[in-house]
């Protein structure tokens, strides 16, 4: 007879990119500064990607009569940078276990970078450190090689990702509170349905890694819009993360005017005399010392000086100064710039209430930023809210008027300490909104939202918490006759003592058994 054959192991599951990031930071450990993980992992990953695509673009250039496969402007035009040779991954996985592999990878950034204008000063170089060995950096190209890449915009998520995990997991180690943080996604979604950047110029006084300026040109690719109908500004004063947020856009073939400089938005405003159709920002929270000492007369304060002790209601007004005539803007901040009465807090919000400035204000539900508790609220403001057309809208006078959302009891839980937005939660926020600009079906809802006059408000003393608006969420009506409810209820509670009893018993047969009798 013949041998029986054995049986083919099954495969090994695919490791998801977080196990593979954690997997990376392993060969990292003692070798590299925490710190230093996320640029390590984002320069190796970046550098994977930029090969990937330039591979595929290859072999279509080889299969294409006529065709020049080494001709850098036939991969400019289909948005593929060009990779030098001395750069791409084959060439850095046959020098992996080379002495030197750290200068090469450093060298093959600064050879990228040569390449191509729209990459200069952003790419990583940082290999080439003493205190980086070759084995390390070799190991972690084999383990890079195993990514799953195919160089198209399927793709594009994979640095965001990675971006994300290492704040997540490591934001501890690098001592951050609750001012720079990367914005959750499912808040940039929500933030950017809600306000709609169908066309115009788009504005974040402080982009971090660019996350509102993709999710904007999605939300116009994903209805039938063209991209370059809106144009991307942007100011960063964190050089890191200005780098990336230029890597971001870059590979996904944005153009965009953005900034930096060491003084911050605040003090040193690179587009003073712009106007923007859409603001999106998550300011830092509760910043004390913001230069406002030098600030007192400022143009941008419409509605009063701010405090020299906290920045959010500069950051406000900073804002609300660059929208264009029909702008709108959606604003991240802590939850006490809702109610604040220090330093004259209360009064300029009493001021942006009157003047119309506020149109919206939606509690978030805690738990969603990452290393944070917390709680924060997203300002929604317009420059006119007298009507007109946004897009397809019609919209309705909503002059004297404020929506209150109120989404604290939204959101589930994706770990022990962190939450996220179901994509019905970011519709059920947003539907709620479209319909009550358009004045198309909505209807006030107990525990939820609330449209409230300025009477009201005033009421409130001008505090903007939803909770004080929307009320308490109300509870289903219980029809069923006392007679029938309490024969249910109480046949279920004696259930419930016979299997407490049940229990019971088993639990003292098995504490004897052990030899712990009574």
């Amino acid at each position: 007879m013949p041998a029986k054959r054995k049986a083919a192991a099954a495969p090994a599951p695919a490791k998801t990119l977080e196990v593979q990031l954690w997997d990376a930071a392993d060969k990292m450990r003692g070798a590299v500064p925490p710190t230093d993980y996320m640029h390590v992992c984002l320069g190796l990953v970046f550098l994977r990607y930029l090969s990937a695509a330039f591979e595929r673009k290859e072999a279509e250039l080889i299969d294409t009569p006529h065709a020049m496969k080494d001709d850098p402007e036939e991969y400019q035009a289909d948005n593929v940078f060009w990779v030098p040779q001395e750069a791409r991954w084959s060439y850095l996985q046959d020098h992996a276990r080379s002495a030197d592999v750290g200068k090469r990878l450093d060298d093959a950034m600064r050879a990228i970078e040569r390449s191509n204008d729209e990459l200069k000063g952003v790419l990583p170089k940082i290999f080439g450190k003493a205190d980086f060995s070759s084995q390390m950096l070799g190991g972690l190209i084999d383990h890079f090689t195993n990514l799953n890449l195919t160089g198209m915009a399927e793709d594009f998520d994979f640095l965001g990702r990675v971006y994300e995990f290492f704040l997540g997991e490591f934001s501890a180690m690098q001592g951050k509170a609750g001012g720079e943080q990367y914005t959750p996604r499912c808040m940039v979604t929500m933030m950017v349905e809600m306000i709609e950047p169908f066309r115009g110029r788009i504005y974040d006084c402080c982009h971090g890694t660019g996350g509102f300026y993709v999710q904007s040109n999605r939300f116009v690719l994903a209805h039938a819009g063209r991209l370059d109908d809106i144009a991307v500004f942007g100011q960063e004063r964190n050089p890191e993360t200005y780098r990336l947020a230029r890597m971001n856009l870059a590979i996904r073939g944005i153009t965009g005017d953005l900034r930096w400089n060491n003084e911050g938005t605040l003090l040193k405003d690179a587009f003073p005399d712009l106007r923007f159709d859409f603001i999106l920002a998550n300011p830092p929270f509760n910043i004390k010392e913001w230069g406002g000492e030098f600030l007192r007369d400022d143009a941008r304060w419409k509605f009063g000086a701010p405090p020299l002790g906290n920045a959010n209601y500069a950051w406000l007004q900073h804002i609300y100064h660059h929208l264009a005539p029909t702008g709108y803007a959606a604003v991240i901040l802590a939850n006490g710039s809702m109610s604040s009465n220090s330093g004259g807090e209360g009064d300029i919000r009493r001021a942006m209430v009157e003047g119309d400035a506020v149109d919206c204000m939606v509690a978030m539900p805690g738990q969603l930023f990452f290393g944070v508790q917390i709680p924060v609220c997203v300002w929604i403001m317009a420059k006119d809210k007298s009507g007109g057309k946004h897009g397809d809208r019609k919209l309705r006078d909503r002059r004297g008027e404020v929506l209150f959302l109120d989404a604290r009891k939204l959101g589930y839980m994706t770990n022990r300490t962190n939450k996220n937005l179901s994509p019905e939660d970011i519709a059920k926020l947003t539907d709620t909104y479209h319909a009550w600009r358009e004045g198309k079906g909505y209807e006030d809802v107990s525990g939820f939202c609330k449209s409230a006059s300025h009477e009201e408000i005033r009421a409130h003393g001008h505090v903007l918490t939803p909770g004080r608006y929307v009320g308490a969420e109300d509870v289903e009506e219980d029809d069923e006759a006392f007679e029938d409810k309490m024969p249910r209820l109480a046949a279920a509670l004696r259930e419930r003592f016979a299997k407490r009893a049940l229990l019971e018993k088993k639990v003292n047969a098995n504490l004897e058994g052990m030899g712990y009798g009574r």
